[in-house]
C-alpha cells in the first residue's frame, strides 16, 4: 500500500478513489491556516474564519491536519462523529460548517503516536474518503511548524494557499517566518498574514498592546503579502472555544466577531491563488 499520491489525482491506499481537491476542476479553495508555533491561536482563527466565511452564505469544510493536537470539533461544538453511506464517511457539520477530524476516532486523553507515513495516509482518508460535497472553502488547520503535513499538502493539494498566523511578538513573527519559507519552497503560495492577539481593549475603551505591536506588518512586508487582519485578544474568544461556540456566533456583535468577518472577506477579496508549476507547462 503507497502513501504518495499517484497521477490522476488518485490517492495511493488501495481502493484508488479520486482525489477531488487535486482536480483543476474542484471549485473549492483549499486555505492551509499556518503557525510556526503552537500558542498563538491558529485553531481559533481557523474555527471563526470558516465561521464567518459560511455566514456570507459560502460552503465551508474544516479538515483538522493537526493530527497530534486536534482541537477543532471541540472548538466548532461538534456533538455527533462522522457517519458512513455508500462506502464514503459523512462529515458531521456544527454551525453550518463540515468538520473532520482525528479528534473523532481517538479519546480525548489518548496520544497519537505516529510516524510521517501514518500522518501521509490520514491525510489522504481526510481527502479521498471523506464525502465533502460542493464546498467552496476548505479550511485546513495545519500543525504547528514545519513538519509532514506541509510535504503533503504540497504533494496532495497542489492550488492550495497558505496563511500565515503570528502574534505581535518578535518571537512569534521570526518563528513564523520560516513556516511561510517552507511553504514557499514546496511551492504552496503565501497569500496573506493573519495577526492575532493584536491588542487588549478594556471596558473603558483603552487599548493596551500587550504582546508588543508590528509583528504582522512586519512579517506581512518581509513576505511581501498583504497583513489581512488583526484579531484583538479577548476572553470571550478562548471561552467560546472552550464551550464550543465561537465568538463568531456565540457573540456576533463583539470585536473580534467583526476582525473575523473583516478578514473573511479579505480573503475572499483575494481570489482563487494562481498557481503555476513546473512539471505542468507545455513545453
Amino acid at each position: 500500500m503507497s502513501t504518495h499520491g499517484t497521477p490522476g489525482g488518485r490517492l495511493g491506499h488501495e481502493e484508488g478513489r479520486p482525489n477531488p481537491f487535486a482536480s483543476g476542476e474542484s471549485r473549492a479553495r483549499v486555505v492551509g491556516v499556518s503557525s510556526g508555533k503552537g500558542g498563538v491561536g491558529k485553531s481559533s482563527v481557523t474555527v471563526n474564519l470558516a465561521l464567518a466565511l459560511a455566514a456570507d452564505g459560502h460552503k465551508v469544510g474544516v479538515l483538522d491536519a493537526d493530527v497530534y493536537g486536534f482541537s477543532v470539533p471541540a472548538m466548532l461544538g461538534a456533538q455527533a462523529g462522522p457517519e458512513m453511506a455508500d462506502g464514503r464517511v459523512l462529515p458531521p457539520e456544527a454551525h453550518g460548517v463540515k468538520v473532520m477530524s482525528m479528534g473523532f476516532f481517538v479519546e480525548d486523553d489518548q496520544p497519537v503516536i505516529w510516524r510521517g507515513p501514518m500522518l501521509h495516509k490520514a491525510l489522504e482518508q481526510f481527502l479521498a474518503d471523506v464525502d465533502w460535497g460542493d464546498i467552496g472553502f476548505l479550511l485546513i488547520d495545519m500543525p504547528p511548524g514545519t513538519g509532514d503535513i506541509a510535504l503533503s499538502m504540497s504533494q496532495y493539494l497542489p492550488a492550495s494557499e497558505v496563511y500565515v498566523v503570528t502574534t505581535p511578538q518578535p518571537a512569534a513573527r521570526r518563528v513564523a517566518q520560516r513556516s511561510a519559507y517552507m511553504a514557499r519552497k514546496l511551492n504552496l503560495p503565501v497569500r496573506g498574514v493573519i495577526e492575532n492577539m493584536s491588542w487588549f481593549t478594556t471596558p473603558d475603551g483603552t487599548r493596551y498592546e500587550i504582546f508588543g505591536q508590528g509583528g504582522g506588518a512586519q512579517l506581512a512586508e518581509e513576505l511581501n503579502v498583504p497583513l489581512l487582519g488583526q484579531v484583538p485578544l479577548v476572553p470571550a474568544l478562548r471561552e467560546g472555544g472552550d464551550r464550543g461556540l465561537p465568538v463568531v456566533v456565540g457573540e456576533p456583535e463583539s470585536e473580534a466577531a467583526e476582525a473575523f468577518r473583516s478578514l473573511a472577506r479579505s480573503l475572499v477579496g483575494l481570489g482563487r491563488a494562481r498557481v503555476v508549476r513546473e512539471e505542468l507547462r507545455i513545453r
